[in-house]
C-alpha cells in the first residue's frame, strides 16, 4: 500500500484551483482589475470555454495573458471510446508530465453521471481492481479532477453524445485513485463543483459521491465538511480475516473501526451511507457472509450496492454464479437491508468498477 503520493512537479495553476477570492487576487496580480476574475471564472463554469478568442468582453490585450495564466492545458485527450450506443464514453486523458488517467460519461434517460479519477494510478493494491494493481504515480491537482467534469459538460453542451445536449447531474468519485487519500485536492474539487456559477459548476452536493476503502481518519474529516456528499464505502467483505486480503487498507482498519467511522458520518449528514461489495465467486459470496453482513449493517442508514466483479486482465477471479448473486441479495433482504446490483455499464470498454488501468494505445 502507499497513503503517500510520491512527490512529483505539480501542474500549472489553474483557474479551478481557485477559489473566488482567490482568482481575483492572482488576476489582479497580473495587472488587470479584479472583476476580470468573475468574467472568466463565467466563460469557464458556464460557456465551459477556455479559448480566449471567444472571450469579447475581457480586453484584447489581456485575453492571451489571463488564458495562458490561469486557463492551461491540463488534460490531453489520447483516445475515447464509447459503447451503448455511444451513452458510455471512456477518455483516456494524458497530463502534463505523462501520466494517465480516465474518466466516464455515462447517460441515462433521468441523468448524466461522469465517473472521475482522483490519483493517476492508486496506491491501495486491491488485487481484483486494475487501478490498485497498477499503483501509485501521483496525486492529481483540484483543477485536473474538475477538468475532466469540465470537458464531459462540453461535449453534452456541444451535441457529441446521442440524446442532445444536456448537463452533467451527477458525479462519482470512482475512477482511478483513492479518493480519501487525496483529501484536500478532492476537497477543493468538490468545493468547485457545487459552488454556484460564476464561482463553480453548480452541481447539487446530494448528487456527488465519494468513494473510500476505508480510510477512517478522513471519513471522519469529511463529516465536519458540512456537505450533503454521498459516502460510498467499498468494504468487499464483512469480516477482516477476507478484507484483510481483499482491501489491504484493512490492516491498519478494521470493518468495526470503518463502520463505525460510516455510521458516525451517516448520523452528522442525515446522508445514507451506500456499501460498496463487489461479488467475487467463491471468495466472498458465500451465504454465511452476507448473513454477517446484515447483521453488521441492518437499522442503520444504509444502502447496499452489489457489484458483480468486473474482469480484468491477469485476474485469478470472476463475478459471482447467478444463483449465488441471487442467494446473497435474498439473504441482505432478510435482514430489511435494502440492496441493489449495479448496472455495470461501461464492461465492453474496461470502463465499469474496477477496470480503469489508463492503457495507451499502444499497450
Amino acid at each position: 500500500m502507499t497513503l503517500v503520493a510520491p512527490r512529483r512537479a505539480k501542474p500549472a495553476r489553474h483557474l479551478a484551483d481557485l477559489s473566488m477570492a482567490e482568482r481575483r487576487t492572482a488576476v489582479a496580480e497580473l495587472g488587470e482589475k479584479a472583476f476580470r476574475a468573475d468574467q472568466l471564472s463565467r466563460h469557464y463554469f458556464e460557456r465551459l470555454t477556455h479559448d480566449p478568442a471567444t472571450m469579447t468582453d475581457l480586453p484584447a490585450a489581456a485575453r492571451e495573458r489571463l488564458a495562458t495564466e490561469l486557463l492551461p492545458t491540463l488534460l490531453t485527450s489520447v483516445r475515447e471510446i464509447t459503447c451503448d450506443d455511444g451513452m458510455t464514453r471512456k477518455t483516456l486523458w494524458r497530463l502534463f508530465d505523462g501520466a494517465m488517467v480516465e474518466s466516464v460519461l455515462m447517460r441515462y434517460p433521468e441523468r448524466v453521471t461522469m465517473c472521475v479519477s482522483s490519483q493517476a494510478g492508486c496506491g491501495m493494491n486491491c488485487p481484483f481492481c486494475a487501478t490498485g494493481q497498477a499503483g501509485l504515480t501521483r496525486n492529481m491537482s483540484t483543477a485536473e479532477i474538475v477538468e475532466q467534469v469540465v470537458a464531459g459538460a462540453r461535449a453534452l453542451a456541444a451535441g457529441e453524445v446521442p440524446g442532445g445536449p444536456g448537463r452533467v447531474s451527477n458525479i462519482v468519485f470512482m475512477g482511478m485513485g483513492e479518493p480519501m487519500a487525496n483529501y484536500k485536492a478532492v476537497m477543493g474539487a468538490v468545493r468547485r463543483m457545487t459552488d454556484p456559477a460564476p464561482h463553480g459548476l453548480g452541481i447539487s452536493a446530494r448528487n456527488i459521491t465519494v468513494s473510500t476503502v476505508g480510510l477512517v481518519p478522513a471519513i471522519t474529516k469529511l463529516s465536519a465538511e458540512g456537505l450533503p456528499l454521498t459516502l460510498a464505502l467499498s468494504l468487499h467483505a464483512p469480516d477482516d480475516e477476507l478484507r484483510d486480503t481483499l482491501v489491504p487498507i484493512n490492516t491498519r482498519w478494521k470493518v468495526a473501526e470503518v463502520l463505525e467511522a460510516a455510521w458516525e458520518y451517516a448520523r452528522v449528514t442525515k446522508r445514507r451511507v451506500s456499501i460498496e461489495y463487489a461479488l467475487i465467486k467463491d471468495v466472498n459470496d458465500q451465504e454465511w457472509r452476507a448473513d454477517l453482513l446484515g447483521r453488521l449493517i441492518k437499522n442503520r442508514l444504509v444502502h447496499v450496492n452489489l457489484i458483480p466483479l468486473n474482469p480484468t486482465p491477469g485476474s485469478k477471479w470472476t463475478a459471482s454464479r447467478p444463483q449465488d448473486e441471487r442467494a446473497f441479495v435474498r439473504r441482505l433482504e432478510e435482514h430489511g437491508v435494502p440492496v441493489t446490483v449495479r448496472d455495470t455499464r461501461g464492461r465492453e470498454i474496461d470502463g465499469a468498477c474496477g477496470q480503469l488501468a489508463a492503457a495507451t494505445p499502444a499497450e
